[in-house]
């Protein structure tokens, strides 16, 4: 079966531009999308402290087959995030050493994969920036296809070519490319909101104090 894939016109944000979301983490800019555009908590980073700034470029796998991946590998720009459906199988990696190799040679950004990698000790020392659902030795085949570029859910997270990714300890957030002047501006005011509250937290005026909470009824005896 082909590799498909579909035409795309996403304007490509320059690095000016996604300077501004680094010090952005997904959290926060999660709830300025009304706590949405999360990736389940399933997609966790091979190692700690990794972390994702990037549009996206997406890609559909069939299960335990990861030919679309590698031709995705030679489309993407320097500085994207590869973002695979790869169906949530977890017991066969789409994803290793060789093609890490191969993305640090294209200087891509990163990867997040809703399936399952391998060679994550490789991956750690190169420094390659990969979340997954899971880590698992056996690998893929090749030949029954797959679509680049085009609408997935990844983790139950809808993905476009062109979203900006960001991830952190924490997991995967994506920000739709059409509302990004908009969730940017909001996540850097409640960014100053939250340094705010928690400087009231270190004079000792705690959040719940704030909430409006009332009195806690009293049940029992």
């Amino acid at each position: 079966m082909p590799i498909q894939r579909y035409k795309t016109d996403f304007k490509i944000l320059d690095e000016a531009a996604l300077e501004k979301w680094k010090d952005l983490p997904p959290a926060i800019v999660s709830d300025c999308m009304n706590r949405t555009q999360v990736m389940s908590g399933a997609i966790k980073p091979v190692d700690q402290g990794m972390k994702l700034l990037g549009q996206a470029r997406t890609v559909t796998c069939m299960v335990g087959d990861n030919s679309a991946l590698h031709m995705a590998i030679g489309m993407a720009q320097p500085g994207q995030i590869l973002v695979v459906d790869a169906g949530a199988f977890e017991d066969t990696a789409i994803w290793g050493g060789i093609m890490t190799r191969a993305a640090l040679k294209r200087k891509i950004g990163g990867l997040v994969v809703d399936g399952a990698v391998r060679d994550v000790a490789e991956i750690r020392e190169m420094g390659f920036q990969c979340f997954s659902r899971a880590i698992v030795p056996a690998g893929p085949h090749k030949g029954f296809g797959g679509i680049i570029d085009g609408t997935i859910a990844c983790a139950s997270c809808p993905v476009k070519s062109g979203d900006i990714v960001i991830g952190d300890d924490d997991g995967v957030c994506v920000v739709p490319l059409e509302r990004a002047d908009e969730i940017l501006t909001a996540s850097i005011d409640k960014l100053a909101q939250e340094e705010q509250t928690n400087a009231k937290t270190a004079e000792g005026k705690i959040p719940g104090d704030r909430l409006g909470l009332g009195e806690a009824e009293i049940i029992g005896g």
